[in-house]
């Protein structure tokens, strides 16, 4: 099922449940995935679709830090009650022993050596891991184990 499907049944579920957090959030995402496919010009593939996804995931943890920085609490716990409506959506998320184990292969794999294949490894990671793990914990992962 294509995601904008699959938000428009969970946005007629939330507007039956009366939940009014779960609505906001899933018409935001919906609204995210329209836009892309205006930009795109077309129908999304379930690459660019988890793009979408990753980059609303990442937007969110972004402000739950900003708002802790800030002493808004009460905005920290309500954006990461929308942070789980949107995991809803993505993959399963990889541990950092998972992480360090597909980064290791592509090392292995591209034969890196040292900083210098830095770009060669985190281009094949991100296009590995895409929706699975954040951009910047892969990115300092494959700095530790390219020293």
């Amino acid at each position: 099922m294509a995601l904008i499907d699959e938000l428009n049944q969970d946005i007629k579920q939330a507007m039956k449940a009366k939940d009014k957090t779960a609505l906001s959030v899933l018409r935001m995402l919906k609204g995210s995935v329209q836009n892309e496919e205006i930009n795109e010009g077309g129908s999304l593939t379930e690459d660019q679709e988890m793009t979408v996804l990753s980059r609303e995931l990442k937007q969110r943890k972004d402000s739950i830090s900003e708002f802790r920085a800030a002493g808004r609490e009460d905005l920290a716990e309500k954006t990461e009650a929308e942070l789980g409506y949107v995991e809803k959506y993505l993959p399963e998320q990889l541990s950092r022993d998972e992480i360090e184990a597909v980064v290791k292969d592509l090392i292995q794999a591209t034969n890196a050596q040292s900083k210098a294949d830095f770009g060669k490894v985190m281009g094949q990671a991100v296009a590995r891991m895409k929706g699975q793990a954040a951009g910047a914990e892969i990115q300092q992962v494959v700095k530790e184990l390219l020293k």
